[in-house]
């Protein structure tokens, strides 16, 4: 009974103030080995995997139908992998497979680990915006971001695998999708998000470092797209688990 808590057990409804997502592109080498059975890289190229950073400011988070002043607001860091699962109907569906969570306050860490397989840590977030610029810092974590979001013209990242934003925008992440893995009863957990006004623009990275990249042992990350979306509707359905 527990441990089916964890599963994600009832729809939860957030509002989204902005989410700022760096891809990552990763030979596939690097990667083959991180992602369980079941699950494939969802690759370009069949060369390059991808590893997206998404930092989102919540608000109002809740089990959905509660009312916005049962909520919370955090904020959340991911680092998730692209990946594909087939499931046991046949359809192939796109997602991410979880590498780390974090989040900035110690009562997401302690509700978000009883109902999810997140594996939630706390850790302390810093924003400071100016005119054009915004910074995403955190001294325990050891990451930073600097970036501007209103630009009118922005190229993409010098070296990203990508020759246009439309290519881009197909890993810009977050998908439809959330896979977690059980090794003890090999099954697959499937979280499903629903979002509105869904319109990534393109920002243009002054500085970034994310420590978590190279403390996990990639040698070859390359920032291949960067993305922000402001004011979204998002809920994540219940969860569904398929066993094997």
């Amino acid at each position: 009974m527990v441990a089916s808590l964890k599963n994600h057990p009832f729809a939860v409804k957030a509002f989204f103030t902005n989410s700022t997502v760096l891809t990552f592109a990763i030979p596939k080498e690097e990667l083959a080995h991180r992602i369980p059975k079941h699950l494939q890289l969802d690759t370009f190229k069949d060369k390059w995997a991808f590893v997206a950073v998404a930092m989102v400011q919540t608000k109002d988070l809740r089990p959905k139908g509660l009312p916005k002043f049962m909520g919370n607001n955090f904020f959340l860091i991911g680092y998730r992998v692209f990946v594909t699962y087939t499931n046991k109907a046949g359809k192939r569906l796109r997602g991410l497979y979880i590498l780390k969570s974090e989040t900035n306050k110690k009562k997401m860490q302690f509700m978000g680990n009883i109902f999810t397989h997140y594996n939630y840590t706390t850790t302390d977030i810093t924003i400071k915006k100016e005119h054009k610029n915004t910074q995403i810092i955190s001294l325990n974590s050891n990451f930073k971001i600097d970036y501007n979001d209103n630009l009118d013209d922005v190229n993409l990242p010098k070296n990203s695998p990508f020759g246009t934003y439309k290519e881009a925008r197909r890993f810009a992440g977050p998908l439809p999708f959330t896979f977690t893995y059980n090794k003890e009863n090999n099954s697959i957990l499937i979280i499903e998000g629903v979002r509105q006004n869904w319109k990534p623009s393109p920002i243009h990275i002054n500085e970034y470092h994310f420590n978590f990249l190279k403390e996990v042992g990639f040698k070859n990350a390359v920032l291949a797209n960067a993305f922000c979306i402001k004011n979204i509707p998002y809920y994540w359905k219940k969860g569904k688990l398929e066993l094997w």
